[in-house]
């Protein structure tokens, strides 16, 4: 099992697996619609954070699925915002993307959530302080990829942008996972 660390000290301290419920704005939790945010040590964890058949993807596994949607190699290996219309296509539920249907690139582009991946703006919870961030307008989630300063590889979606954000964050942070079938 994965521990659920609702202490703050707890999430910003340990370096085991551990999972929150994504919360906002103490509405309570918020599972239902957007899942479980996890640090990326139950990422990490050998014994699988995937069900059987399923296993978090790479990086690489990630860039091959942008690529494969548009973006160039060299955008793809780049770090920050990169590509064109990626990030919309990757994004779903628009009813959920608040701010951006205000204002916002990502769900007013034509190709919002043509590829079926339907990602949904549940936030993040940050490593220090354990607070939540970002509902409703920005969603994370992890690779399995660690970079060379013992970092996790992650990708962000942004209701102001249609690109897709790609960066290393501590292994603390909570963050959204996706499972790809082996």
């Amino acid at each position: 099992p994965i521990p659920n660390l609702t202490d703050e000290n707890d999430w910003q301290n340990t370096e085991q697996g551990a999972y929150c419920n994504c919360k906002y704005d103490n509405r309570g939790d918020d599972v239902e619609t957007y899942g479980r945010l996890y640090n990326w040590y139950a990422v990490d964890d050998k014994r699988g954070l995937a069900p059987r058949g399923w296993h978090i993807p790479t990086d690489d596994k990630i860039k091959e699925l942008e690529i494969y949607l548009g973006m160039s190699h060299s955008e793809a290996d780049d770090t920050d915002y990169r590509g064109t219309n990626e990030g919309s296509k990757l994004a779903g539920g628009d009813d959920l993307w608040i701010y951006g249907r205000l204002d916002g690139a990502l769900v007013k582009t034509p190709e919002f959530g043509t590829s079926g991946f339907d990602f949904l703006p549940g936030g993040c919870r940050l490593r220090l302080g354990g607070d939540y961030f970002s509902m409703d307008f920005r969603g994370y989630f992890w690779s399995s990829t660690e970079d060379n300063n013992g970092k996790g590889w992650y990708r962000n979606l942004f209701c102001n942008s249609s690109e897709v954000y790609r960066f290393s964050r501590n292994k603390n942070y909570g963050f959204s996972v996706r499972c790809i079938r082996d």
